[in-house]
C-alpha cells in the first residue's frame, strides 16, 4: 500500500514539475508576433499568453519556485512512502532490516530522480520548444490564475533577487527583448550559408540588404576627381564629344568646380536638331540639380530620386563644396553587386594572385573589398577606402611602394601588409594585400 502511495504522489508531482517546466519554457520560446497576429485576430487565449510574456520575469520566478517545490517535494516523500514499502516488501521475503532500508532508500531515491529528469523536466521541455505557441495558448489561462494566487510570495522572491542584481550594477528586465538585431541576421544568414541552406549569391544580397541602411552617400558616390563635368557656357555639341567617357548624364559648372547649376542629359542633345548644338550653350538644356548632402542615408536619396523622378543626384560636403555625385545605379549595385551595360567602360576589380594574395583598386571601401576577399580591416569614421585606411596609418599621402602592416582578429592570421602597387593623384590606385598565415 505504501509503494502504491508513494507511486501516486511522485507521479503528480512529476505532474505538477512538468507543467512549470513546460510553462517556462513554452513563454522563452514562444514568436510574440505570431502571438500577437492571433490576439488581433480575436484568439483570446493568444492575448492570456501575450499577457503573460509582458511579465516574463515575474513569470520565470513563478516558474522556478513551482519546478523547486515540487521536485523537493517528491524527493521529500520517495523515502517515507516508496522507501519503506519496498523495505517492507524486502522485510517480507527475509532480507535483514538494515539492509533493506538501505536498499529501499536508494532505490526509491533512484526511482524519484529518474521520473522527475525525464517526465518532470527534459520531456516537456523538448515538447514546450517544439509547441510553444500551442502550449503557451493552452496554458495561458491556468498560468494567470497561479501568477495571481502565488504572487505574492513570487514578488518576495523576486524583489530579493532583483536588490542583490542592482547592488551588483545589473538592472533586471521583466520581458526579452523583441525582434532580431542586424547583427543577429547576420550571423543567421552566414550560419545558413556555411549549413548550405543559402547559396552565396543569396546570402550576399541578404548581407548588402542588411547593410544598405548604414551607407551614406558620401560613401557610395562617385568622387568629384572621377566625375566629367561640362561647363554651361559650352555649347551642347561638346556632350556629343563626350559619348565615349560611357556617361549619359554630366553635371553642369558654373562660376566654379563647385558651382553646379545643373544636370544635362545626353538624350537632351541628341533630340536637339543638329545644326543648333554648336549654338545652343549646355545651361539651356541643364536642369535644375538634386543636391544631397554626403551625410544623407543612401535609403533617403533612393526615395528623393524617386519622387524626383531623377536618375542622378548631386553630393554636398558639410562646406557647401561639389563633394561627387550618386546615381541609381550607384544604390542599386549596392544590393545587387556590379551592373554592366553596352556603354560601361571596363573597371579593375579584385584579382586573386597566384600566391594566394589580391590586388584590389585602392578606391574600394573596405566592406567591399571584404565582400570579394573575405579579408577583413579595422573600421574608422575617419576613412572609407583601403587607401583612405593607408593614408591614415600613415598619416601623409601615397606614393608606389608605400605600405603598411596591420593587425588582425582572424586567429588563423598573423597580419595583413597593405602595399600601393600604384598611385593616381595622391591616392593608391592598385593596393596589393598580403595576409601572412599563422605558422
Amino acid at each position: 500500500m505504501l509503494i502504491l502511495i508513494g507511486l501516486v504522489l511522485i507521479i503528480a508531482l512529476t505532474a505538477a514539475t512538468a507543467y512549470f517546466v513546460a510553462q517556462e519554457f513554452a513563454y522563452v520560446a514562444v514568436d510574440r508576433g505570431a502571438l500577437r497576429q492571433a490576439a488581433d485576430g480575436g484568439d483570446r487565449a493568444a492575448a492570456r499568453a501575450l499577457q503573460v510574456t509582458e511579465r516574463l520575469s515575474f513569470m520565470l520566478s513563478g516558474a522556478q519556485l513551482g519546478i523547486t517545490v515540487t521536485a523537493l517535494l517528491a524527493g521529500y516523500v520517495a523515502e517515507p512512502y516508496l522507501g519503506e514499502g519496498l523495505a517492507a516488501l524486502l522485510g517480507s521475503a527475509g532480507v535483514p532490516r538494515a539492509a533493506s532500508l538501505s536498499v529501499s532508500v536508494v532505490v526509491a531515491l533512484l526511482v524519484a530522480t529518474v521520473v522527475q529528469m525525464v517526465l518532470g523536466e527534459l520531456a516537456p521541455k523538448n515538447l514546450a520548444i517544439t509547441k510553444p505557441v500551442a502550449l503557451a495558448r493552452w496554458l495561458s489561462r491556468s498560468t494567470l490564475v497561479y501568477l495571481t494566487v502565488a504572487g505574492p510570495l513570487v514578488r518576495v522572491f523576486d524583489a530579493a533577487a532583483t536588490r542583490l542584481l542592482r547592488r551588483a550594477g545589473i538592472e533586471p528586465v521583466e520581458e526579452l527583448p523583441e525582434g532580431a538585431t542586424r547583427e543577429d541576421l547576420e550571423r543567421i544568414v552566414a550560419d545558413a550559408r556555411d549549413r548550405g541552406d543559402l547559396d552565396v549569391d543569396t546570402a550576399r544580397l541578404l548581407d548588402s540588404g542588411l547593410d544598405f541602411r548604414n551607407l551614406s552617400a558620401g560613401s557610395v558616390m562617385v568622387p568629384r576627381v572621377d566625375v566629367v563635368t561640362v561647363h554651361a557656357d559650352e555649347p551642347a555639341s561638346r556632350l556629343v564629344q563626350l559619348l565615349p567617357s560611357g556617361h549619359s548624364r554630366f553635371p553642369v559648372i558654373g562660376a566654379g568646380v563647385d558651382d553646379v547649376t545643373g544636370i544635362v542629359s545626353v538624350t537632351d542633345v541628341l533630340t536637339l536638331d543638329p545644326d543648333r548644338r554648336d549654338h545652343t550653350p549646355v545651361r539651356d538644356l541643364a536642369a535644375p540639380p538634386v543636391v544631397v548632402p554626403a551625410s544623407a542615408m543612401v535609403a533617403h536619396v533612393l526615395e528623393l530620386l524617386r519622387t524626383e523622378r531623377r536618375q542622378l543626384a548631386i553630393v554636398a560636403d558639410e562646406y557647401g563644396g561639389f563633394a561627387g555625385v550618386i546615381s541609381l545605379e550607384d544604390i542599386a549595385e549596392e544590393l545587387v553587386g556590379q551592373i554592366r551595360d553596352e556603354d560601361d567602360l571596363p573597371e579593375p576589380g579584385a584579382e586573386r594572385q597566384p600566391d594566394g594574395s589580391w590586388l584590389v583598386p585602392g578606391r574600394w571601401r573596405l566592406d567591399q573589398i571584404a565582400d570579394a576577399t573575405g579579408v577583413r580591416f579595422p573600421a574608422d569614421p575617419l576613412y572609407d577606402t583601403i587607401s583612405g585606411l593607408m593614408m591614415y596609418r600613415l598619416g601623409r599621402i601615397l606614393a608606389q611602394g608605400d605600405h603598411v602592416d596591420l593587425p588582425t582578429e582572424d586567429l588563423a592570421v598573423e597580419s595583413l601588409r597593405l602595399t600601393a602597387v600604384s598611385v593616381h593623384r595622391h591616392v593608391a590606385a592598385t593596393v596589393h594585400i598580403a595576409v601572412r598565415q599563422l605558422p
